[in-house]
C-alpha cells in the first residue's frame, strides 16, 4: 500500500471513530465503534489496490451516514 493511501486510510479510520463518539445513545455508539474496528482489522491484510479503493469508498459512504445520523 502506498504511503499516501495508508495515510488516507488512517485519516478515514480516525474520522469514523471520532464521529461515532458523537452518538448520544451508548448502544449505537459502542456498536458503531465495534463495527469500525472489526472491519478495519478484518481488511488490514488486503494488498489488492482495487479492493482497497472499493473499501475506502465504502468507508467514506459509511462516514457520511454516521454524520447524518449524529
Amino acid at each position: 500500500m502506498a504511503a499516501s493511501s495508508r495515510a488516507q486510510v488512517l485519516r478515514l479510520y480516525r474520522a469514523l471513530l471520532r464521529e461515532s463518539q458523537r452518538f448520544s445513545s451508548y448502544n449505537y455508539r459502542m456498536y458503531a465503534i465495534r463495527r469500525i474496528r472489526d472491519a478495519f482489522r478484518e481488511n488490514k491484510s488486503i494488498k489488492d489496490s482495487e479492493k482497497i479503493e472499493e473499501l475506502v469508498n465504502k468507508a467514506k459512504a459509511n462516514l457520511e451516514v454516521i454524520r447524518r445520523q449524529v
